[in-house]
């Protein structure tokens, strides 16, 4: 079943270009829309500040080492080889060398999406869109089954759950923060008018 789903989805992206290259671009390069995310939700000053979101990036940032961590420990229990180890595929990106699941991309992705979400359900809904994405695409191009995929999202999901609960989430939202009032600080300072005075 996980084989035939994923042969469904990797002849379709070979039989269509146009799928298959925004695919690739996800596959390969979602990480930095991530990043880009994390950074300008984090970043953003005045009327477009939210605490809540603050909040949330370092929640997510904490859950992609925990999902991380975890997925590396059930790599050294189960070597799932590749579908382009086992199978004659459609490869559309370089190969990798370690075990197919779960999927470490997937697993940062939905770490990521959870930790947004459970706290701003627009930009949480935004991220869990692209973590779809980027899901379907790390099958489409040929690296991973959809099951890896699946238990990726899931371990990534867990790992965001725990760090909601009571008391880790309110360490976590001090922590953030400290961190946004040590940015602003700086923003400031660094944004003050040239021979401004010190009060």
């Amino acid at each position: 079943m996980d084989y035939n789903v994923f042969q469904v989805i990797n002849n379709f992206a070979n039989s269509h270009d146009w799928f298959e290259d925004v695919l690739r671009f996800f596959a390969q390069d979602a990480q930095y829309l991530f990043v880009g995310l994390l950074a300008v939700l984090f970043l953003a000053r005045g009327k477009w500040e939210s605490r809540n979101a603050r909040h949330g990036v370092i929640a997510a940032g904490l859950a992609v080492a925990l999902g991380l961590a975890l997925a590396h420990g059930i790599t050294m229990i189960w070597d799932r080889p590749r579908p382009y180890e086992a199978h004659s595929v459609h490869l559309f990106v370089s190969p990798s060398g370690d075990p197919s699941f779960p999927s470490d991309h997937a697993t940062a992705a939905f770490a990521i999406a959870v930790s947004l979400f459970l706290r701003s359900r627009r930009v949480g809904l935004l991220a869990l869109g692209m973590a779809v994405v980027l899901g379907v695409a790390r099958v489409a191009v040929g690296v991973h089954y959809p099951l890896d995929v699946l238990g990726g999202a899931l371990l990534g999901a867990s790992a965001a759950l725990v760090l909601w609960v009571e008391p880790v989430r309110s360490w976590l939202n001090r922590l953030a923060d400290w961190a946004g009032s040590l940015y602003e600080r700086f923003a400031t300072w660094a944004l003050r008018e040239p021979g401004t005075a010190r009060s």
